[in-house]
C-alpha cells in the first residue's frame, strides 16, 4: 500500500484516480504528475515500485499544497475575510451562500434543514 502525504492510496486503482484522494489533487494535476514522471496512465497503484512512489511524493511535496497545509489556508483565508467584515465575510460568518446565490427558495445546504414558523397558516 502506497502512502502518500498522509493518505493511504486504495491498491487496486489506477494512479491517476488514487492520487485524487488526496486533498489538494484534482484530475489535472494527477495526469500532469503522471506524464512529468513519463508513467504510463493504466499503471496500478499496486504495480508501482518503491523508487517511482518516492518519485511522486517528493514531486508532490515539492510542487503542490496539498492534505493539512491546504485545510489550514483555506481556513485562514475564511477567518481573515471573517475578521475584515467584508460581505463575504458576514456570509460566512452567517452560514448563508457566499457567491451570490439566491437564499428566498433553495440554499438548504449552506442554511440547514427548513425551520418551522409558528402561526404561519393560512
Amino acid at each position: 500500500m502506497a502512502r502518500i502525504a498522509g493518505v493511504n492510496l486504495p491498491t487496486n486503482k489506477r494512479v491517476i484516480v488514487a492520487l485524487q484522494y488526496i486533498h489538494g489533487i484534482g484530475s489535472h494535476a494527477a495526469n500532469s504528475i503522471m506524464s512529468k514522471l513519463n508513467l504510463p496512465a493504466a499503471r496500478r497503484v499496486s504495480q508501482l515500485t518503491d523508487a517511482e512512489v518516492l518519485q511522486i511524493r517528493e514531486m508532490i511535496d515539492r510542487e503542490y499544497t496539498v492534505e493539512g497545509d491546504l485545510r489550514r489556508e483555506t481556513a485562514q483565508n475564511i477567518k481573515r475575510l471573517m475578521d475584515l467584515g467584508c460581505y463575504r465575510g458576514l456570509r460566512h460568518r452567517r452560514g448563508l451562500p457566499v457567491r451570490g446565490q439566491r437564499t428566498h427558495t433553495n440554499a438548504r445546504t449552506r442554511k440547514g434543514p427548513a425551520k418551522a414558523i409558528a402561526g404561519k397558516r393560512k
